[in-house]
């Protein structure tokens, strides 16, 4: 008996063990991919005669709010949102409204994505609470897209609106209202639908509304607008360009920066280059000779002037219709003196201008003073441009293939406002072979019209690596470009100023017409690539994405055949 006993204990020792050595975590079966279900709301949706304040929404299962403040779009926009409860997990959702209703409207609430089960996040898409305050719900809808006027990608949430153009409409409208209709591109769209809507005639207009209060304001938003109204219903799918608006000048106080130069802060990226304000400095009724440059990578101007004693000087601003008066107090601070230094260092692009940019503006220039020698020590003629406004000083030459070159500016080559001059300055550069760099040759089919501007960006377009200006020319030739994958964006300039022109809401003008070709070219050292370009083939980032996931899984295929 004792031995059977000792057996038994023995086989339940060793179970216990296994059972301890296969430790590990539960499954639960197949991954839960269904989003929760509405089962019931209070008022029922899509109801008719609405004369609440509450609505009551009650799911099947758990629920999570997740970025609502984003997601939900209610049109029409009410003047107090809503109150949205509760904000924690929960079966249901109560909307409690705290605005005065219009009479006989349809009022539409979508949450997008914000709706989503507790456990798996699995969303409710566009899910939408309906009701009108009139007999029936408004059923007529539109469609359409957003893209970017100028940036090769389109901005999300952006808001899309329509306003009544009845007998009290005025173009101020968008500034100052709050519009009939509202929906939104949310986070993953540049498609647009209006739905419940009331017949009649509308303004479209478009913004990447950095508020959120569904009203234009210059200064933060994109805006694009269609020049016709539209009428309702129609079947025609819009689309609506964003662009930012270039803002009025608009000039602040003066700061005075040192002992010789102020700086005047300004409102509105201006082209200042072809056309910059009149600037007059005064000691009362004295003008004080003054030189007007940009301030780096701010927007502000820098007035440069000689040293003076006085307590303050009068500033004055003049362009075009725009006229602005400043006193500045001037104390005693230290002055800015004549650094130069060179923006290359070692190497030098072909396609690059040696350059040199001055701390004080320039004013003369000696060339027999600067001497350029290549590794041989043979002289290299060169011939220089000052730019005055950003005080660069370029300097071009024939560039040879594995070269080294010698720039030395002896002292008094280059003089400053404040007739100041250089010390012995020297710079060495080198050039790589012509293999090192690629060739890009554009042939571009079906041109709408000339002058344009057709630029090399990088992938995302947001850098201009290379740009060339044709009047009547379709073989476009970028040649020595360092290698890179570019992609080709053309600008139609209908003014002729050799510069991309945004639009304007007030006058009724598109930003100028901008095309993107849909694929990117590899420029490889040593390559010469001679493309076709078909400017009537619309840009489409859908099709982009799909050709680099096709590239990827090539490259991938190659790299494991390797």
């Amino acid at each position: 008996m004792l031995k059977n006993t000792l057996k038994y204990f023995s086989f339940l020792f060793v179970l216990l063990m296994v059972s301890c050595a296969k430790r590990g975590s539960i499954t639960g079966g197949l991954k839960d991919t269904i989003p929760p279900e509405l089962i019931s709301s209070t008022p029922k949706n899509f109801s008719t005669n609405f004369k609440g304040n509450k609505v009551n929404l009650v799911f099947n299962e758990y629920i999570k709010l997740k970025n609502i403040n984003k997601q939900l779009i209610i049109s029409p926009p009410m003047k107090e949102e809503p109150l949205i409860s509760p904000t924690s997990v929960s079966k249901f959702i109560t909307i409690e409204i705290r605005d005065t209703l219009q009479p006989n409207t349809t009022y539409s609430f979508n949450f997008g994505q914000s709706i989503a089960d507790n456990n798996e996040g699995n969303a409710l898409n566009q899910f939408k609470y309906v009701f009108s305050t009139g007999p029936y719900i408004d059923s007529l809808s539109l469609n359409g897209r957003i893209k970017d006027a100028y940036e090769k990608n389109v901005d999300n949430f952006v808001s899309v609106m329509l306003y009544d153009v009845n007998d009290k409409f005025k173009d101020s409208v968008i500034y100052k209202e709050t519009p009939r209709y509202i929906t939104n591109t949310l986070d993953s769209m540049r498609t647009f639908k209006f739905e419940n809507l009331k017949a009649g005639k509308y303004l479209m207009v478009a913004l990447k509304d950095k508020s959120s209060n569904n009203k234009f304001n210059p200064k933060d938003d994109k805006i694009g607008f269609l020049k016709n109204y539209i009428t309702v219903p129609n079947d025609t799918v819009y689309e609506v360009e964003l662009f930012k608006e270039t803002l009025p000048l608009k000039t602040f106080k003066p700061i005075q920066a040192s002992g010789n130069r102020l700086l005047l802060p300004y409102e509105g990226k201006q082209n200042f280059k072809n056309s910059k304000p009149k600037i007059t400095l005064r000691n009362g009724s004295e003008t004080v000779e003054t030189i007007v440059t940009q301030f780096p990578k701010k927007d502000s101007l820098q007035i440069w002037y000689k040293p003076i004693k006085v307590d303050s000087l009068s500033l004055e601003v003049d362009k075009d219709k725009y006229n602005k008066k400043f006193t500045v107090k001037i104390k005693d601070q230290k002055k800015d003196t004549l650094n130069i230094k060179a923006v290359q260092s070692g190497s030098i692009n072909y396609r690059d201008r040696f350059t040199l940019e001055t701390e004080t503006p320039l004013v003369k220039f000696d060339k027999s003073k600067i001497r350029l020698i290549n590794k041989d020590s043979v002289a290299v003629d060169f011939t220089t441009e000052y730019d005055e406004f950003d005080q660069k000083l370029y300097v071009d030459f024939k560039r040879e293939p594995s070269n080294a070159y010698k720039f030395t500016f002896f002292p008094g080559a280059l003089t400053d406002f404040y007739e100041k001059t250089n010390d012995t300055l020297s710079y060495k550069l080198a050039t790589k072979e012509l293999s090192d760099y690629g060739n890009l040759i554009l042939n571009l089919k079906n041109v709408k019209r000339f002058p344009i501007i057709v630029e090399l960006t990088n992938k995302k377009g947001d850098n201009v690596l290379a740009s060339a200006y044709s009047e009547g020319e379709t073989r476009i030739e970028f040649n020595l470009v360092v290698p890179e994958l570019f992609t080709i964006r053309v600008i139609y300039d209908d003014n002729k100023n050799k510069l991309y022109d945004t639009g304007s809401y007030l006058e009724k003008r598109y930003a100028e017409e901008v095309y993107y070709y849909q694929q990117a070219y590899d420029v490889r050292a040593n390559w010469d690539r001679d493309e076709t370009i078909d400017l009537s083939i619309p840009f489409s980032p859908e099709v982009e994405k799909k050709q680099d996931e096709k590239k990827k899984k090539e490259a991938e295929k190659k790299r494991k055949a390797f």
